[in-house]
């Protein structure tokens, strides 16, 4: 089983990762096959789907493919400009086979975090990620 940091810092590596091969490749180290990201989405999102009756918003991207395409699209939309980057934040904890660990979205100029959250990860035996919950910050 990986060590606590290295999995926070793979893991924030990952969403840099230019190279659709190499993503590709470090979602099906990272996750097992069935595995998932289930995203506590944002307040906007949130409000968004109150607004046409859904009031228990829970975003999911289950299996290799679909985490791939999560990847793949936060990339474009974050990190492609070349401004900005994902980073871990803080000191991992492990407790059993859950993983809590913070991250950030930061300018590369040095400027403050744009934003971050937590996850909450369930780990498989063989290390692999079976769940990742995530919350963004604010």
């Amino acid at each position: 089983m990986p060590a606590p940091t290295e999995l926070a810092e793979r893991y924030a590596a990952l969403w840099n990762e230019p190279d659709p091969e190499r993503r590709r490749a470090t979602v099906r180290e990272l996750w097992t096959e069935d595995g998932g990201q289930i995203l506590h989405p944002p307040q906007e999102i949130r409000e968004q789907a109150a607004a046409i009756g859904f009031f228990a918003t829970v975003l999911e991207a289950r299996g290799h493919a679909a985490l791939e395409q999560r990847v793949a699209i936060a990339y474009e939309r974050f990190v492609a400009s070349g401004e900005a980057a994902f980073r871990p934040r803080g000191t991992p904890v492990q407790l059993g086979d859950v993983l809590k660990f913070e991250w950030e979205y930061a300018p590369l100029d040095g400027s403050a975090p744009a934003g971050g959250g937590t996850e909450f990860v369930l780990l498989a035996p063989d290390g692999r990620i079976r769940s990742d919950y995530q919350f963004i910050d604010g």
